[in-house]
């Protein structure tokens, strides 16, 4: 077991990723503001690499605290811009199972998140797999207060060049401040959201 240095977890590395989009693939400028997408990442060790357990709660038991770093960095990154939209994914090394890496993903953890944020009225879209230091991963998009707001599905892909080490889970939470540049498929925009059930 790896001494703890967050809460009960050992992290080894935390990773802030930004990005800017000022026009879109075809060169149209952008239609507004730019699309800012942040990606917040810790490389945390995994406490049940190389073995099987019912019980995972060394994993859940402080996630709520994990998400409250999580939290605190995406507010840093943001430096007052909104959050619109967001999603989470987990990478988990060779030694674990993908149910590790989607224990650090409840609900416990990503509440904290959406206090951050402003508030998330709907579910925050996921995903994740098993993979080696270098693995690519999308991660999926979508608004934070409606999800039939179709201008707000999108996608994000992080690689991390030095983790997952087998015993690890990389725990990864995306934000973007806007829409697709230029998206034109219809349905309910950002400014017509209801807000009542966190899809319309």
């Amino acid at each position: 077991m790896r001494t703890p240095n967050f809460a009960s977890y050992h992290v080894r590395k935390w990773y802030t990723q930004f990005e800017s989009t000022l026009a879109n693939e075809t060169g149209a400028l952008a239609d507004g503001e730019p699309i800012h997408k942040i990606v917040i990442a810790a490389a945390v060790h995994n406490p049940y690499a190389g073995r099987f357990s019912e019980d995972l709660d060394l994993i859940i038991t402080d996630s709520p605290k994990l998400g409250e770093e999580f939290g605190r960095r995406i507010a840093e990154a943001a430096a007052g811009r909104p959050i619109e939209s967001y999603g989470k994914a987990c990478l988990v090394g060779s030694n674990g199972e993908y149910e590790h890496g989607n224990a650090f993903l409840t609900a416990v953890f990503a509440d904290p998140v959406r206090e951050a944020v402003g508030g998330g009225a709907s579910w925050v879209p996921s995903t994740g797999k098993r993979g080696a230091p270098g693995a690519a991963i999308d991660i999926p998009l979508a608004h934070k207060d409606a999800l039939y707001v179709r201008s707000h599905y999108d996608t994000v892909t992080v690689t991390f060049t030095d983790t997952p080490s087998p015993d690890e889970v990389v725990v990864i939470f995306a934000f973007a401040t806007r829409g697709r540049l230029h998206a034109r498929l219809g349905g309910i925009k950002a400014d017509e959201i209801q807000g009542q059930d966190g899809l319309r």
